[in-house]
Order: structure tokens, then sequence, then C-alpha cells
């Protein structure tokens, strides 16, 4: 290999990849990042895999990192948010959208006969913590007046800001955040009730005849609070392969649905805040999911790719952190022990916890508030259990963005073990190697995390592949062949 000068070369970022485009085993280097398909962030891995016959203990295939041009394997990062990988949070929202199309007009594992199913889509909101700048319209469409007397363009900073931020409940605002997951599981658990009730039947005996299914996702506000869409199913007994009894109808899921969201209570009590009851505002929606190919908003498709949209959205597109603010040296606690258990102030933070301090957040005054608020209830003893200082850069929500009952379709796992599976196979038959049988291969791996990212250069090779792989995408969707 020559040896590069590359001392006039001012960018790192181009010498490292002038470095990377000389070595040897470039070719290697470049189909490994071609493979994550533009993931901005891939995990890197060390270590070995074996397969061998079970019977004779022959050595059938065998791989290690060490043998790659960096010394290690790269994986996608499978990060679900586009802020930090539009990548693998591409696959995410396409994985979800099978998972959410499947439970409502079948396939992967699930029966077609599912679509005739009471379905419906519901909205579950927060309740008011204060007015907002907001940008309403009339029936007809027409920009109504703020309340601050202006009309708001759609990108003004402005909308879902408090009026008045030194009357605005914050610390309400973080305790929903905060219970926003208790609330939906409660809202769950009375959904039930209100159905067996809406029947005339016992728990125990609706139970028996019919099941509720769901798939959720979770959404922020431009206010900074979450709030949930849900597709709500009623399935048979024993899950999405039998319908349900033909008394449990659309109405009455709808009439539960909305019965269960005016029930749910839950009650905070400490000391520093006072008591608090927290729940679901006013704006609850529930529609009914048409059929496939039936000329209405709220088709199986249209539903599925509604609830896709919201899986990955970045959670910084409402003006939040999509990382921890915990100091990493101290774990948020402002100081570091020593072997004897004296406390050592963190020089990391300064004694504050924080990987940065909240005046320099990059975010508006309103979230920067709400993270503030996080902080300051996350070091009362009563709000441990909420992790509120590990989750303030989320508002204090800590919940998964999207959960689906057991019975309402095929996993993401299921999906994810599903596309590298074809993937291997792919590769094997490009590799012309011989077909294994499953049931006389012994695989035996050990693989070690090493880090994440790229180098600089590979860093560019992965935004040129991203770019590309895009203009692709632009191209078939305008028609391109």
């Amino acid at each position: 290999m020559v040896t590069l000068d590359l001392r006039h070369v001012a960018s790192p970022a181009v010498r490292d990849l002038l470095h990377l485009v000389n070595h040897p085993d470039f070719d290697r280097a470049q189909q490994q990042i071609e493979r994550l398909g533009g993931c901005t962030e891939p995990v890197r891995l060390t270590g070995h895999t074996t397969t061998a016959d079970s019977a004779t203990g022959e050595v059938l295939r065998s791989y290690t990192s060490s043998a790659e041009p960096t010394g290690s394997l790269l994986t996608m990062c499978g990060n679900r948010r586009a802020s930090r990988c539009p990548a693998c949070s591409r696959i995410y929202s396409a994985d979800t959208y099978h998972l959410i199309r499947a439970g409502l007009s079948g396939g992967k594992t699930v029966p077609d006969t599912v679509r005739t199913h009471p379905r419906v889509f519901v909205t579950l909101t927060p309740p008011s913590f204060g007015p907002v700048h907001n940008r309403l319209t009339t029936p007809d469409g027409d920009i109504r007046r703020c309340r601050c007397r202006k009309l708001h363009e759609p990108t003004d900073a402005l909308i879902g800001t408090p009026l008045n931020p030194g009357t605005y409940d914050y610390e309400g605002a973080v305790l929903f955040n905060a219970h926003a997951s208790t609330l939906w599981a409660r809202f769950t658990t009375y959904l039930r009730r209100e159905i067996a009730a809406e029947l005339g039947m016992t728990q125990k005996a609706a139970h028996a005849v019919l099941r509720v299914s769901f798939a959720k996702v979770a959404e922020y506000q431009q206010r900074g609070l979450v709030h949930f869409h849900a597709v709500i199913r009623l399935d048979g007994p024993d899950g999405n392969n039998q319908p349900p009894p033909p008394y449990a109808t659309v109405a009455v899921l709808t009439k539960a649905a909305r019965a269960a969201a005016a029930r749910v209570r839950v009650t905070v009590e400490p000391d520093a805040v006072g008591k608090r009851e927290l729940t679901w505002g006013e704006q609850f929606d529930v529609r009914e999911i048409a059929a496939f190919g039936t000329d209405t908003e709220f088709t199986d498709q249209a539903v599925a790719a509604y609830v896709a949209k919201y899986a990955t959205k970045s959670a910084d597109a409402s003006g939040i952190l999509d990382h921890t603010l915990l100091c990493r040296p101290c774990q948020g606690r402002g100081a570091t022990l020593l072997p004897h258990g004296t406390p050592l102030p963190c020089t990391a933070c300064d004694g504050t916890g924080q990987a940065r301090p909240l005046p320099r957040l990059a975010v508006t005054r309103h979230v920067r508030q709400m993270i503030r608020t996080c902080w300051e209830l996350g070091r009362l003893p009563e709000f441990a259990h909420l992790k509120l200082r590990k989750w303030a850069h989320m508002l204090g929500f800590r919940g998964h963005f999207s959960t689906k009952s057991r019975s309402y379709s095929i996993t993401l796992g299921a999906l994810r073990d599903a596309r590298r599976a074809w993937r291997t196979e792919q590769a094997r038959i490009h590799a012309g190697l011989p077909d294994l049988a499953p049931t006389t291969t012994l695989v035996i791996s050990r693989w070690d995390y090493l880090g994440s990212g790229y180098s600089p250069g590979a860093a560019l090779l992965a935004a040129h592949v991203w770019h590309r792989k895009e203009l692709e995408r632009q191209f078939a969707a305008e028609g391109g062949c």
C-alpha cells in the first residue's frame, strides 16, 4: 500500500476517507457500509461465529470480525427516531405499518377474516394546564385569531407555548407525562369493564366470549404533552383468528371507549405539590375504521400509515431533545463516591448532574421550563420512582412510543427475524454456499460491544449511500422505473 502524504488536506474527514479508499480491503469496507443502507450510527461488534454439523462436529462455516478491514462488524443501530437515524427509522416505520395493517386486514400470520371484526380508531389527549397560543380554524377552514389576538402562521414558534408562563401549571404537565402510561393502562382496564356492562354481562362472562386487542403510538403535541393514537379491535376469546359474538358491535365498542376515557383517574398526593388528579382531556375522539376499498377517510390502509408515521416521528419535531441530560460520570447525582464512601463533587458537571447546563440547551423557553420542572421534582424522594431526571429530556414521559396487545398481530421482533433470515438466505445464494439443514447444525457465537458510529471518512460514505437511496426512492415515487 502506498503511503499517502495528506498534510495538505485540511478536512480530517476527507483525509480519513482517502486513507480508507486506499485500504487494500476497501471493497469489503464499502460493502459493509452499503449493507447498512445509510445508518448514521451503526453498532460496532467484535467476535466470531461458527456453524458446525451437530452430528459430526465438522465446521461448515465460520466468521470472525478480525478479518474485516476495520476489525469490527457493523450492524444497524435500529433507532426509531428520524432525528437520530433516518435509515433505521424508515425501516421501523415500515415494520409498524405492516404490524398495524396486519391487525386490520390480515396477513403476516393474521387471518384475513380479522377485517370483519369491530375496529375503532381512538385518540386520547391531555387536559389543559393553562391557555396556550394556537392556530384555530373555523368549520369552513378559515383561520381564527388566537387568544393573544394574533393570526399565527403554521411555523410560528409561539404555537403551543403558554399565554402566561407565570400561571401555567408546569408541575401538572410534567406529572401528566410521567403518568401517561398509567392512564393508558387504566383506560384499557375500564374499557373491558364498560364493554361487559354494555353487554349486560359480568367481566368473567365477557372475557369468556370476547377479547379486546389494540395497538397504540404516542405523539407529542406542540405544547410538549403526550397523547395517544390507538387501534382497538374486538376478537373472539381465542384472539384474532376468531370473531367476537354478533352482539359485540362497533357501537358497543365506541360507547364503552367514551365511558372508559371519562372514568380514568390517577391521584397524586405528594407533600411538595399537593394533591393532583390526572385525567384525559376533553378532546376525546373515536371513529370506526372502515373496511379496505371503501370510500372513507379511516380505512385500513390510511390508519396503518397514520399510526406508522407517528411511531417514528422525532421528539425534537416538537422542540424536545432526543438524548438524556444526565451527566454520564456521575449518572445525574452531581457527585461520585470514593472507595470509602465519601462523596466527591463531579468535575464533569460541576455538581449539577446535568450533561449540559439547562440555559445552554437549544430549546424554547417553554420546553426548558418543563425540563427544569422535571429536574426540580426529580430530586424529591416521593417522585423517585418516576425517574424524572433521567427522562427530563422527554419532559417526564418514560413509556414506550408504540405498544400492542399480545393477540393484535405479528410482533416487530418476528418481522425483523423474517427480514434477517431472508437476507441470510440471499447472502448464502450469492456466495454459492450449500443449503444447511437447520436440524443438523449448531451455531456457536461470541460477540462484544466495541462502540457506535463511523470513522469520519466512513461517515461520508454512509451519507452518500443514504442520499443515493433517497434519490432512488423519490424517483420511484414519481413514477420512475
